[in-house]
C-alpha cells in the first residue's frame, strides 16, 4: 500500500489529508513522504492504541525533532470529536491551524485510513475558513475520494448542521 498525501489549498495555506504513518507496515518511509511535504503541524485523528498497533507511537518525538508541530485530537472510528461540534479540544487545536494556514504554512491531518475523521476534520478546516459544507466537501473528495465516512462526521464537519 503507498503511502499518498492528498492536497488541498486553504486560504494562504495547504491542508493536506493521509492515513496514519506506518497503517502500510512501513512506518519510517511514510515518515519520510511526510518529511518531504514539510507540514509546520500534524494532527493525529486516531487513538494511542491505534497509533502503538501501527509502530507509529514515536511520531511526536519523530515530527519534534525535525520542528514539526504534532497535535493529537483522539476519535474512535467512524465518529466525531468528543465535546459535540463547538467542544472539547477542537477549538483550540483550529485555530492554531488557522494560524498555520494564514502564514501560508502546511498542515497535514492523519486517520487510520486517510478517509472518514481525517477527511471530517479537513472538511471542518475548510468550513471554518468559509467554504460553504456541500462544496467544501465536493472538492475534498476530489483529492480524497473516500472522505468523510459518516452522516455524523459531515454534520460535525458542518458547524453543527443537524445537532
Amino acid at each position: 500500500m503507498a503511502f499518498t498525501i492528498a492536497k488541498l489549498k486553504v486560504g494562504a495555506g495547504m491542508l493536506a489529508i493521509s492515513a496514519m504513518p506506518g497503517r502500510g507496515g512501513v512506518y519510517d518511509a511514510d515518515l519520510r513522504e511526510i518529511l518531504r511535504f514539510g507540514p509546520a503541524l500534524v494532527l493525529s485523528m486516531t487513538t494511542l492504541g491505534e497509533l502503538q498497533a501501527k509502530g507509529a507511537e514515536r511520531l511526536e518525538s519523530d515530527l519534534s525533532d525535525h520542528g514539526i508541530l504534532w497535535r493529537h485530537c483522539p476519535v474512535q472510528d467512524y465518529s466525531v470529536p468528543a465535546g459535540g461540534p463547538k467542544g472539547g479540544a477542537w477549538p483550540k487545536i483550529s485555530a492554531e491551524i488557522h494560524e498555520i494556514l494564514a502564514e501560508g504554512e502546511r498542515v497535514l491531518v492523519h486517520c487510520m485510513g486517510g478517509c472518514g475523521r481525517s477527511g471530517m476534520a479537513v472538511l471542518r478546516l475548510m468550513v471554518e475558513a468559509g467554504e460553504p459544507a456541500d462544496e467544501a466537501l465536493r472538492r475534498l473528495r476530489q483529492a480524497r475520494p473516500c472522505a468523510v465516512e459518516t452522516d455524523a462526521q459531515f454534520n460535525w464537519a458542518a458547524l453543527g448542521r443537524g445537532w
